[in-house]
């Protein structure tokens, strides 16, 4: 009997083991992985203060009118995810993609991510910038960032294009959990589990090199304190967007992906 609780006993402690080293291997390896890639990220845009703070900014093209384009939520750089929309557009207009506070190679803060805020932050630098006439293009969750925008400057809106655009009535399914998905991220377990499993990153049709570098963006962004924030204020947020309409003389016109309405019907 001594012998066989003994056994037990090595076992239980071999695995406790096991399991320390493991979790030890993949906290360090992801804490390691971070720092070799920050001296990895390869700059882009242009850098805009705002609020105290810069916020990146990518021009590309020369054409008489102006396109600003707004990402959806979580992107961890919007200036490369849109890469293959601002090729497209970019020998006809002047384009020019904005990286919100917690976005791309933009800074990190921790002013609450009320709509508002989000909006005074996107026309002070629109403002720096001194573009003054353009075209909104807001992908998911800009398009409620859109609304907002356009009601406090219509005059300066020309029109409004939404791509698979989020609305205020919209039926937002369960709300994240964010600490959680952070103690994932910092314990290493989401590297891990990108790296088991790389369909799970959507990725744009770029180049090989491209992808590598929202990999790394991504990891680096993840749910910081400005996308955890955004979480947040999500309820809030959508709940003052429904007072809203868009400006009767605006243009608008939304682009929607096919599967749109089966995933989301009150959409």
């Amino acid at each position: 009997m001594k012998k066989l609780l003994k056994i037990m006993l090595i076992s239980i402690c071999t695995m406790i083991t096991v399991i320390a080293v493991f979790l030890a291997s993949v906290y360090f390896v992801n804490l390691i992985s971070n720092e070799r890639e920050k001296g990895k990220i390869e700059a882009y845009g242009q850098k805009v203060m705002v609020d105290g703070k810069h916020m990146n900014v990518l021009i590309q093209g020369e054409g008489k009118e102006t396109i600003v384009l707004l990402p959806g939520y979580g992107t961890p750089s919007p200036v490369l995810d849109f890469k293959p929309l601002v090729d497209e557009l970019s020998p006809y207009y002047r384009v020019v993609v904005i990286e919100p506070f917690g976005y791309g190679l933009s800074d990190d803060t921790d002013k609450v991510r009320t709509s508002q805020n989000i909006v005074d932050e996107i026309h002070e630098c629109l403002q720096k910038l001194n573009i003054k006439k353009y075209t909104m293009m807001g992908h998911s969750i800009s398009g409620i960032y859109g609304l907002e925008y356009v009601n406090q400057y219509e005059k300066e809106v020309k029109a409004f294009v939404g791509i698979d655009s989020s609305v205020p009535q919209q039926d937002m399914g369960e709300e994240l959990p964010v600490s959680s998905l952070q103690l994932l991220n910092q314990s290493g377990f989401y590297r891990l589990l990108l790296k088991m499993n790389p369909d799970q990153l959507l990725m744009p049709k770029v180049d090989d090199q491209t992808k590598d570098q929202i990999k790394m963006l991504t990891f680096q962004n993840f749910l910081n304190e400005s996308q955890a924030s955004e979480v947040e204020n999500f309820t809030n947020n959508f709940k003052n967007a429904q007072r809203l309409h868009f400006p009767k003389n605006l243009p608008v016109v939304f682009y929607l992906a096919d599967q749109s309405e089966a995933d989301t019907p009150n959409w």
